[in-house]
């Protein structure tokens, strides 16, 4: 009899569709001067001195990003510093999974001589001229777009595995890239993408 209702409460488990919950997080305020005002050699520099930074000791997550992700037991980062830092800060007894998948969409200073601007002015510049096609040995929009897809793939297995949750602490527009692949296959979003450290989205599924 204890059997017989064992096998009926595990069919009815399995008949519950399972909720997937994504949860697309950016990474905390690096260790490194974010607004200095440079010109095109000084931000190519600059782009090679943010990808070294670690994450800036004084910056933590807020209380509601803490209780959003409390009890997960595994976090998916990339291998950049500022973003395993903040996985180990975000979740310290979780298991870290850094894969170079979820590595940020990649930026070339432009070329313009002459010129000095605040760095955030130059990386909008070098992410428009990105998508219009220039990416002088670094990854392009198309293979970024295709590695964004199977990053979802990864979050979404991972999800079905782990009773519905995957959380992601990586990097901004990348993050931007794997929701909008989780939203074509049929996730809801709370929350938009923004320039902002420790930015939570996230993408649910019935």
């Amino acid at each position: 009899m204890a059997l017989a209702v064992e096998a009926l409460e595990r069919v009815a488990r399995t008949s519950v569709p399972l909720k997937l919950r994504v949860i697309l997080v950016r990474h905390g305020k690096p260790a490194i001067a974010t607004n200095p005002r440079t010109g095109h050699h000084g931000f190519r520099r600059y782009i090679d001195a943010y990808q070294d930074a670690g994450l800036d000791p004084k910056s933590a997550p807020p209380e509601e990003l803490l209780d959003l992700v409390k009890g997960l037991n595994a976090v998916f980062t990339s291998f950049a510093p500022r973003a395993r830092d903040s996985a180990r800060t975000l979740l310290p007894s979780a298991e870290m999974i850094a894969d170079p998948l979820f590595e940020e969409a990649p930026l070339a200073a432009p070329r313009i001589p002459l010129l000095k601007m605040k760095v955030p002015i130059w990386a909008v510049m070098a992410r428009v001229m990105w998508h219009a096609g220039y990416h002088p040995e670094i990854e392009n929009y198309r293979r970024a777009k295709a590695r964004a897809a199977a990053a979802a793939d990864i979050l979404m297995q991972r999800a079905e595995s782990n009773e519905g949750d995957a959380v992601l602490v990586a990097h901004g527009y990348f993050n931007a890239m794997i929701g909008r692949v989780l939203r074509k296959r049929g996730f809801r979003r709370t929350g938009s993408h923004r320039v902002r450290f420790w930015n939570a989205v996230i993408y649910e599924r019935d």
